[in-house]
């Protein structure tokens, strides 16, 4: 009761002492909450930020019985809930929650860079002598562009490590930590409106020890506080806030907070006084609740098994359950599963296909075709809309409203390889152009804007940009956004098709949307939204669909010349393993679907119509820089991230995960050998550094930072997928490709994986779309695998990879060998003995020969692509 006392008392901090759950009354680009998000503010003029309140948006194991004994502290966090960088919620239906370039349609050019336009803090220190600073604190030295963002905030920050939790003993205070990224819009404005701030600062560095943590460099740190507001709010966001004691149990945590009390909620330096008084006056009762929080969710996040697989039938329920669950949420007028705000997240399009492959198999051909509808005409709404950068190529990270019209501006890789993925899947089924063309417009995108110079992939662009030259404010949006006027004078007489074709309005077309722009920034502004299909409006125009889309194409291209004199976003060129992990597999499965394109079909910019083979070179050199820069030979593990150096967190569960997932795929679409061998040897390093042996599945973090208070065994498949999930169809994959104890080893881990997760699949089978596949994946009893035999680096060799690939079937194994390669046949002799007395039996000297083997029979020889793909249409035995 005492505890409670404190924390009703630090509540009362606003004028009013009722909390009225109200609707919110405005939202804007950065500003969209799920229709759950119940705010604990009254309605104002200006617009409060947004969170994500889902019960399932935390992708963690947390139990009602955990929630409700830490709920005796809610009332005290409470008031300090105002996440803002939206987590998107995605479980259950009522949760879903200046130069120019005249040869670019030829080329891939390198991102251009104009000294003068680098606004971000984080591009300025790299020249500190070019400016003067009157203030520079101990962030300077750091390499993550976050940090380096606020390396000259007059706040005393300290990068996340012993110097400043020894201080913190030292001054026997607490420790304030921010937690956010270099490309998250509502960081900036809390840097602005209050790390800028003399008088903030001056609070925070008498009374705090203030910490700064870039999440994306220190995806640990960041979980364990997430999880802590997750579990006490039910949702989260970024930045995000949390005081911690000395000995870093949490004390409180909330995400953006305004800098002085408005909307009757306190304001930050409100904030911190009253946390500076609970500290001096009620510190014991604040460290006992902070420490009892964490042995809570240490208890409920470190779950066992208590079988070693999961029950019968289990796989395929949980399978049937996340499809229905996901069509009941569909929305059949603007596509996508949920409502406002509508996240592009794949692994939903993912769970659809595969459901839909499997119902097809079973001979249930009606409602295969109901899901896959389903999956297209999302990918479409998606397309169209301006989620997707028709300018530049790839997708902004989410959009406001129900129809995929005004995004979040920000574009992030583990977006761009999935959504890549996800399109190539669609165009294996349908071999609709259409989906091709999206595929090589984010693939084209990250050649053009996203990769250094030694092949590594870059991580995010900012959705803020200054509007002109010189601007001191940035502004979300304003690289990306046209008025009418600009349309006209840049295109001149083809600027009415234009304006037609994507809805350009005098007034701009902002107002589709269902957010409310209080401070007019998108007044008269215009993002690219088809409308109609482009044969309608070729019709309307009276001129050939061909010529009309070359006239976009060259429009574009105009545009995109224009687009590159303005102040670009900011670039956070922070090589991360997991992300890259991600585009690996994306561009090394495109460098054989896409072979499968009709024979003389043209491409418009955007797209620059590689062949694609260039793709394959895109993954290799990505996977490379890994390896030279990012992976320790001696002790087989990796770095997490690379920015100017290695960083200094250790390669994390996702880490491997994504990255195996990759090197299977660049190895199974073409890559060499050496690239299968490494992700066995980094399978091997993941499971002695995360998998939980006695109790199953596998930890997000190795478990050797004593700082690091809490260990996950992570399920959710939310914007990016679970490693967990991730690992199990990496298992089952080595499974297919070895054999004997080996292969039995893979399933067993497989398996006790699963089995941790057995509450999970079988109520909220909607929070683990990803893990429903790998599930019913690992109950195929015998996965198909396609052999091919024969001199690779030929022609023949690659049609007949590409016809290995030419159709959709996640449960089926590409293995090529070449015989005459002493290398490889060492590795498949030792690992797959009767795969390498296959490919003796089976080879000759003047062609490629596939066989196709299932249940432990294979196919007659085939030696043309075209009896391949006859071959592998056939009706799968794995859906009996």
């Amino acid at each position: 009761m005492q505890q409670l006392t404190l924390l009703r008392s630090i509540r009362q901090t606003s004028p009013s002492s009722t909390w009225p759950s109200l609707p919110l009354p405005h939202l804007s680009p950065h500003m969209a909450p799920p229709p759950s998000a119940i705010p604990l503010f009254k309605p104002s003029s200006s617009p409060p930020p947004s969170f994500s309140s889902s019960p399932f948006c935390s992708s963690l194991l947390i139990h009602s019985s955990m929630l409700k004994r830490l709920a005796f502290s809610s009332s005290l966090h409470r008031f300090l809930s105002h996440p803002t960088k939206l987590l998107p919620s995605s479980t259950t239906t009522q949760h879903i929650s200046p130069a120019h370039f005249p040869a670019l349609s030829s080329l891939i050019f390198r991102r251009p860079v104009y000294a003068s336009k680098l606004l971000a803090m984080a591009e300025q220190t790299s020249n500190p002598a070019s400016q003067s600073h009157k203030h520079t604190n101990r962030l300077a030295a750091e390499h993550s562009p976050y940090l380096l963002q606020h390396a000259h905030n007059p706040v005393d920050w300290y990068p996340w490590g012993e110097e400043a939790f020894a201080e913190a003993r030292k001054r026997d205070v607490p420790i304030f930590v921010s937690i956010g990224y270099s490309t998250c819009h509502w960081c900036h404005v809390m840097e602005v409106e209050s790390f800028e701030d003399e008088g903030v600062a001056r609070l925070l560095n008498d009374w705090f020890v203030s910490i700064k943590v870039d999440r994306e460099e220190r995806p640990d740190v960041d979980k364990v506080y997430m999880t802590y507001v997750q579990a006490l709010y039910g949702g989260g966001g970024w930045p995000l806030s949390v005081f911690l004691s000395p000995d870093l149990k949490p004390l409180m945590g909330g995400t953006y907070f305004p800098p002085d009390d408005k909307f009757g909620r306190p304001g930050f330096k409100t904030i911190l006084r009253k946390v500076k008084e609970a500290w001096d006056s009620k510190r014991d009762m604040l460290v006992k609740s902070g420490a009892f929080a964490i042995e809570q969710l240490s208890e409920a996040l470190s779950a066992s098994a208590s079988s070693n697989k999961l029950p019968d039938g289990l796989p395929q329920h949980a399978l049937h359950l996340c499809a229905e669950q996901l069509s009941g949420s569909y929305d059949a007028r603007f596509g996508g599963f949920g409502s406002a705000p509508k996240f592009p997240r794949p692994v939903e399009v993912q769970l659809m296909l595969y459901y839909s492959k499997k119902l097809e198999e079973a001979g249930k051909l009606g409602e295969a075709k109901e899901g896959l509808e389903m999956v297209f005409f999302t990918l479409q709404c998606m397309a169209r809309g301006g989620v997707h950068d028709h300018i530049g190529g790839g997708f902004h990270r989410y959009s406001v409203d129900e129809c995929w019209h005004v995004p979040h501006f920000e574009k992030m890789l583990y977006d761009q390889g999935q959504l890549a993925n996800v399109y190539l899947d669609a165009f294996s089924i349908t071999k609709d152009v259409l989906y091709s063309y999206i595929a090589r417009d984010i693939l084209d995108y990250l050649r053009r804007d996203m990769i250094g110079p030694e092949g590594e992939i870059y991580s995010a662009e900012d959705a803020d940009s200054a509007e002109s030259e010189g601007a001191t404010r940035k502004k979300e949006g304003a690289f990306y956004v046209w008025t009418s006027q600009e349309v006209e004078d840049i295109l001149g007489k083809d600027a009415t098709l234009f304006k037609s074709h994507y809805y350009i309005k005098p007034s701009g077309n902002c107002d589709l949307s269902t957010m409310s722009d209080p401070h007019n920034e998108f007044k008269g502004k215009n993002v690219l939204i088809e409308r109609k299909d482009s044969s309608e409006m070729a019709s309307k125009f009276a001129i050939p669909v061909e010529k009309y889309l070359d006239i976009l194409g060259q429009s574009r291209q105009k545009f995109f010349e224009v687009r590159c004199t303005r102040p670009r976003p900011h670039l956070d060129d922070k090589v991360i393993v997991s992300w890259n992990g991600l585009a690996i597999s994306a561009f090394a499965r495109a460098s054989k679907i896409l072979k499968n394109e009709p024979e003389g079909i043209k491409f418009n910019f955007p797209v620059v119509g590689s062949d694609p083979k260039e793709y394959i070179q895109v993954a290799d050199r990505a996977a490379s820089f890994i390896r030279r820069h990012l992976y320790n030979e001696q002790t087989h593990q990796l770095q997490h991230s690379f920015r100017n150096g290695p960083s200094k967190a250790p390669g994390f569960l996702d880490d491997y995960a994504f990255l195996i997932s990759g090197l299977l795929d660049l190895y199974e679409f073409g890559g060499q050998t050496n690239w299968l061998v490494w992700a066995t040897e980094l399978q091997d390093t993941q499971d002695e550094l995360f998998l939980d042996r006695e109790g199953g599945g596998y930890f997000n973090t190795p478990g050797e930072d004593p700082n690091i208070l809490l260990r996950v065994k992570e399920d959710h498949d939310g914007a990016e997928p679970s490693g967990n999930s991730v690992s199990v169809i990496n298992l089952v994959r080595l499974a297919s490709m070895v054999a004997g104890n080996r292969s039995d080893h893979y399933r067993r881990d497989a398996e006790h994986v699963l089995a941790v997760f057995e509450t999970r699949l079988k109520d909220m089978a909607m929070a683990v779309p990803l893990m429903c596949c790998a599930a019913d994946m690992l109950t195929v009893p015998y996965r198909k695998q396609v052999v091919l035999v024969g001199h690779k680096h030929s022609v023949e060799f690659e049609n007949m990879l590409a016809a290995a690939h030419a159709s959709y079937d996640i449960n089926k194994t590409v293995i090529h060998i070449d015989p005459t390669n002493s290398e490889e046949m060492q590795f498949w002799e030792g690992n797959n003995s009767n795969i390498a007395l296959m490919v003796k039996n089976h080879f000759a000297a003047d062609k490629v020969v596939a066989l196709v083997c299932q249940n432990f029979t294979c196919s007659a020889p085939v030696n043309d692509p075209e009896s391949l793909v006859a071959l592998l249409s056939q009706k799968s035995s794995s859906s009996a």
